[in-house]
């Protein structure tokens, strides 16, 4: 095996070299701490490295899954027994888990040896991934760009080829936004298609889930068929799938009904390369037979104002649980003014008005599933301009004012299918003129992911990625 033909293979390839003995586990997580080594110092994604741990899975004995073999990374919001999980927050910078969630430990059953943690932003709280603590994390296509965020980390070790497959969450576009960003697939599952516990029932008032970023459709399916399942506490579970979600990659989707827009959803400008995105991925669609159509939904409330409510609350109820366990009041040395500033919010947010965000969000769901109606995929830009610089987001600034219609002109259209739950994934069908990708997001009815791995697969294959490399790749 030349090791220098790893970044060739899916993880779903990778893990068929392991079962045939043409490379064993220890073989692999030695090329990915070398690739880390070779690439990290210049995008800064691997922020937690627990190299030991992943030794002592392969001296223990992995378990036989479908991916046994694979070196993987979770992203440094989850928890792993005996490692350090940050969140991003200096408070937490000596924070070992005495437990592992139960994604976390979903992930170990398929056989992956975890080697560290990728960067997120402070509590995943911001669409690029620029931390007081660990410094910025960098674009492989750019290194003055941002990876997206919350799971920027991630998106950019599968981007830059450290690994074909990483894990990523998504609580308002935090998988699509840095896979479109860095050029690689996202799926957002439904919601509770994916564990979110055991020590909480929903995170972010179930708009959040976790899945992984990956270079191929497949890895993603298969990662599903194998972590997907309702917890014995779970408070409600997503619709079971007819078939295993790997069997649909390859299905034909058949003649597809396709609403698209080019247009952000509150308005405003959107950049001119990404709508033409847009039209060139509509007119793809409809040459591949699908009845393609402009037309987009009318929303009865304004996402962010939502999020802004239930984000707030969360966050200071994460705030509380911190204060708690050091024993004193946090400070601007603990935690980020974002972070500060979000928590207090939250603190002055009455039960009142958490709940009228909740039911804001469920207009918002129900207006999308009356739209869904009229068509089986809903096409939009998954961010309505290129991958924004670093620095343009300040999470230290004391003006942060300035954020908001950062926001609203960046990820507008990612928020209202974390509300409503239903699937939505970024798929890298373009590239603007300066070489940064240009994500495609599709999305479908709750609990419908097969209908978006169908067409993933039939994208895949007439509008291949995989050997699209970043000028910083291992």
């Amino acid at each position: 095996m030349a090791f220098k033909e790893f970044g060739n293979y899916d993880a779903v390839g990778l893990a068929e070299l392991v079962r045939n003995k043409q490379v064993s586990p220890r073989e692999l997580l030695d090329e990915a701490i070398a690739r880390t080594a070779k690439v990290d110092p210049q995008i800064n994604a691997v922020v937690v490295k627990h190299y030991n741990y992943a030794e002592q899975q392969i001296d223990k004995g992995l378990p036989d899954g479908p991916f046994t073999g694979v070196p993987f990374l979770l992203k440094d919001l989850d928890l792993l027994q005996g490692t350090r999980t940050t969140s991003g927050a200096s408070v937490n910078r000596d924070f070992v888990a005495d437990h592992s969630s139960t994604l976390t430990q979903r992930f170990i059953d398929t056989g992956v040896t975890i080697f560290g943690k990728t960067a997120s932003p402070e509590f995943g709280l911001m669409p690029t991934t620029e931390t007081r603590l660990f410094g910025p994390t960098c674009n492989p296509w750019n290194l003055a760009h941002s990876s997206g965020g919350s799971s920027g980390g991630a998106a950019a070790v599968v981007a830059a080829r450290i690994l074909p497959v990483a894990h990523a969450s998504d609580g308002g576009g935090s998988i699509r936004i840095p896979a479109s960003a860095c050029g690689v697939f996202g799926m957002k599952p439904s919601r509770a298609r994916n564990p979110v516990g055991p020590d909480r029932g929903e995170g972010w008032g179930g708009f959040s889930t976790a899945h992984v970023v990956s270079i191929s459709v497949r890895d993603s399916a298969v990662m599903m068929d194998a972590i997907h399942g309702p917890e014995p506490w779970s408070l409600y579970v997503a619709p079971p799938p007819a078939r295993p979600f790997s069997q649909e990659v390859s299905r034909d989707p058949g003649q597809l009904r396709i609403s698209f827009t080019d247009k952000s959803p509150n308005g405003e400008a959107i950049d001119p390369e990404v709508a033409a995105a847009v039209r060139d991925t509509a007119k793809l669609l409809a040459g591949l037979g699908h009845h393609v159509e402009e037309r987009a939904p009318t929303l009865p409330a304004d996402p962010s104002t939502v999020m802004t409510t239930i984000v707030s609350g969360n966050t200071a109820v994460a705030v509380r649980a911190i204060e708690q366990r050091i024993g004193r009041t946090v400070t601007g040395d603990d935690l980020e003014v974002l972070s500060l500033a979000s928590a207090h919010n939250g603190q002055n947010i009455t039960s009142a008005d958490y709940i009228a965000a909740q039911l804001a969000a469920f207009q918002i769901s129900r207006s999308l599933a009356i739209f869904f109606e009229g068509c089986d995929v809903f096409l939009s830009p998954t961010l309505c301009t290129p991958p924004i610089r670093l620095g343009e987001i300040n999470t230290m600034s004391e003006d942060l004012a300035q954020i908001g219609p950062i926001l609203r002109r960046y990820m507008p259209g990612t928020s209202m299918f974390n509300m409503s739950g239903q699937p939505a994934m970024s798929v890298p069908l373009a590239w603007s003129k300066d070489g940064l990708p240009l994500g495609m997001m599709f999305a479908a009815r709750l609990g419908d992911e097969a209908t978006l791995f169908r067409l993933a697969g039939q994208l895949e294959q007439v509008r291949p990625w995989k050997d699209k490399r970043p000028p910083v790749s291992a």
